[in-house]
């Protein structure tokens, strides 16, 4: 009794303990990605505080799936709600402050809204995307003497040439300048987003996207009457769906009308072209000028499941965006409404953090469609759950901000205490080290600023880094490096005419070959192909063992090139192996060589397998004579300068291409023409021999796994 006792007891503890643990489990994680797309668990940047419901704001109807959430400076809050045709407006604390329903319009009518699906709010105005009645309205902020929110302006469809025949207006977001310039998004204009002056006309199109509709699509439309083209506008793809302006009269535009496997290969590739970005920061003439200086694009999720998780309720995909908000200090947010997730980027588009899942939880969503920025707070509007939920901006959150201020304000000594403050809570976040990185190089200190980019590989600030670096080393040695340099290239003269010295007294003295002059030979065969091949051959020139080292020293520069490049131009050093180094080398050439003999030996051709192999392999050589200094230049070049690199590569292939093509050429005395049918088959031929060898590997692995398997079986039955 007394051992039952006191396990019972223990199992109380433990329920007292770990019950409170789990009750305040977080409704998600923070996290952000690391260069190979994987989630790195991250403190919070904000916490839910709270969930704003219809009876908490004190409304008379309660929210119909409303579809978009602004605040003003002084922390007001507007929600559009097109079911109930209202705006509805809350005070900083989320109490009702009136309902903009009806009004009188300029024409002296008793007027009201009808389906408004977007709103803007500036210093002094509202402005409303009527849609239902497809026009702009325009009333002065609410004033608490009168009691109402008077009416201002309207503005109907804008008149212009520049719109499609068949195009119908349908305002569903809009945003506008301090100058009263509006940017209106139809929901059925894929020309972009339409630009209209603060008197209502018409001033173009702005931010014209690459379409997704078919050119079938858009012919079959030009013959749908005005009622056929209405009931299809639900089934077309909206070009924008959203958009928001900054202080700088900079909009941000949301779309989820791209191919989402177009969108999902430019995240990871990396591309920091926005042709398929879902979200694009548009200057007044509508160019994209938004950074996409982080490992991936601010685009949403980068690790997406694949459409077979579907089966197992799992989320796959590219991220649906449907808003954006902008924050404090340069940074901005975007909403992915099919993860319920929101990712937060900082002014050169690196991500700050992600959070947000889907679910009933306090800080969970369940169809999120709008998010805005409310002082230090975060607020999202769901239009299933019919409400507003609050998130608060963590002490984490906070030294972000302070870190992003006191680097915009250029005070960077502060600057530099938050970002190891942050690190000392999250080592694994890259925008601190390019912080510290920054502050190094104002300072002088190149190689610690090398240090901080490089761990957070930002290469192109660890390239200017290293030089200055190097423009510093080269002042202290202003004499060493000529020196070296005349040293290198008197060796490399001396070397080329000992080995021409070496050659012409061989090619007369009638002696017996060494293995030295046989590999010394090859000097001479890539300066003077025709000749050089020709003796190769019939002369006796080379020999099958000096191929063979040849063809161990091109693999030997293989394996070095995978190893021996500099951090610049090798951050993330996943080099294969050895032996996959070795095969990536011996593999073609064997192919080449067997594809060859096969084939030459139904065309005529003189050459034994022998002498091909000999001939390719001594063709080999340019590559090791320029790939390891490549490699080595590697060490002192700049990101700025890596042309020079791509040159002599390009030179390298190229040369051992036309060595190739002559060798082959004149070891089975073959014409230009005949050669290069030859070549090009011999091309043909590599492939049939890898496809027969892939099927033929196959079939035995297919072979030996029934043979295991029958055996199995016996073993058991016996």
């Amino acid at each position: 009794m007394k051992r039952f006792m006191s396990i019972l007891a223990l199992c109380l503890m433990m329920v007292i303990v770990v019950g409170p643990i789990a009750s305040n489990a977080a409704a998600y994680s923070s996290f952000t990605y690391s260069i190979d797309g994987e989630q790195l668990l991250s403190p919070d940047g904000y916490t839910p505080s709270r969930t704003i419901t219809s009876g908490y704001m004190g409304l008379h109807a309660d929210l119909n799936e409303p579809t978009d959430l602004v605040t003003d400076a002084d922390g007001n809050v507007y929600i559009a709600d097109p079911n109930n045709n209202r705006i509805i407006i809350l005070d900083p604390y989320f109490k009702l402050i009136y309902e903009l329903k009806s009004f009188v319009n300029d024409q002296g009518i008793n007027d009201a809204l009808s389906g408004a699906r977007g709103l803007c709010v500036t210093n002094d105005y509202i402005f409303v995307a009527d849609t239902g009645l497809k026009r702009i309205l325009v009333f002065e902020k609410y004033n608490a003497e009168t009691g109402k929110c008077a009416f201002v302006n309207r503005f109907e469809e804008p008149e212009s040439d520049s719109f499609a025949k068949d195009s119908t207006y349908m305002p569903i977001a809009i945003a506008a300048d301090r100058a009263g310039r509006m940017y209106v998004v139809s929901a059925t204009t894929y020309e972009g987003i339409i630009a209209l002056n603060a008197d209502g006309t018409f001033s173009g199109f702005v931010g014209a996207q690459k379409g997704n509709y078919s050119a079938l699509a858009l012919f079959w439309r030009k013959f749908q009457t005005k009622e056929q083209r209405e009931a299809s506008e639900s089934n077309l793809s909206v070009e924008y769906n959203n958009i928001t302006i900054d202080e700088s009269g900079f909009t941000y535009a949301t779309t989820s009308a791209i191919d989402p496997d177009k969108q999902q290969a430019a995240i990871e590739s990396g591309s920091s072209d926005g042709t398929y970005a879902p979200v694009k920061k548009l200057n007044t003439a509508g160019d994209d000028i938004m950074r996409r200086n982080g490992f991936f694009p601010p685009s949403g999720a980068v690790s997406v499941t694949s459409e077979n998780a579907a089966a197992e309720g799992q989320i796959f995909g590219a991220s649906t965006i449907v808003d954006a908000a902008v924050g404090p200090e340069g940074t901005w947010s975007i909403l992915d409404q099919k993860r319920s997730m929101i990712f937060t980027y900082d002014a050169d588009g690196q991500l700050l953090f992600a959070f947000g899942d889907k679910g009933e939880q306090l800080g969970n969503l369940k169809s999120p469609n709008s998010i805005t920025y409310q002082g230090d707070k975060l607020l999202a509007l769901d239009s299933t759950m019919n409400s507003i939920t609050v998130y608060t901006r963590t002490e984490y959150g906070n030294i972000m901000i302070n870190a992003l201020k006191a680097n915009n304000d250029r005070r960077f000594d502060e600057a530099t205490s938050y970002w190891k403050a942050i690190l000392q809570r999250n080592n694994n976040f890259d925008a601190a080290y390019q912080g510290l990185g920054q502050a190094a190089y104002r300072s002088g200190n190149w190689e610690l600023a090398m240090d901080y980019f490089g761990s957070c590989l930002s290469l192109q600030e660890y390239s200017d880094s290293f030089k200055m670096w190097r423009k510093d080393w080269v002042e202290k040695y202003v004499i060493i490096v000529p020196i070296f340099v005349i040293v290198v290239l008197f060796a490399i003269v001396k070397f080329f005419g000992y080995a021409n010295k070496v050659n012409k007294r061989v090619a007369t003295s009638g002696e017996k070959r060494t293995l030295p002059q046989e590999l010394l030979y090859g000097f001479h065969l890539i300066f003077h192909p025709f000749d050089g091949f020709w003796d190769l051959k019939h002369e006796k020139r080379g020999s099958l063992r000096a191929a063979l080292i040849y063809l161990a020293i091109t693999v030997a520069a293989f394996v070095y090139a995978g190893v021996g490049k500099s951090f610049l131009f090798d951050p993330i050093k996943t080099q294969s192996s050895i032996f996959m180094q070795a095969a990536s080398v011996i593999v073609p050439v064997l192919l080449w060589v067997v594809a060859n003999w096969c084939l030459t030996t139904l065309m005529e051709g003189e050459g034994s397998l022998k002498d091909i192999f000999i001939a390719t392999c001594y063709a080999l050589l340019p590559l090791p004579m320029l790939m390891i200094p490549s490699v080595l230049l590697t060490h002192i070049l700049t990101f700025n300068e890596t042309g020079f690199l791509s040159l002599l590569d390009g030179v390298m292939w190229v040369w051992i291409g036309l060595l190739i093509f002559f060798g082959c050429m004149i070891t089975h005395d073959y014409t230009i023409g005949k050669n290069t049918v030859t070549c090009l088959c011999t091309i043909v031929g590599m492939c049939v021999i890898m496809f027969i060898g892939i099927l033929f590997s196959t079939l035995m692995v297919k072979m030996v796994t029934l043979v295991s398997n029958i055996a199995t079986e016996l073993s058991y039955r016996m």
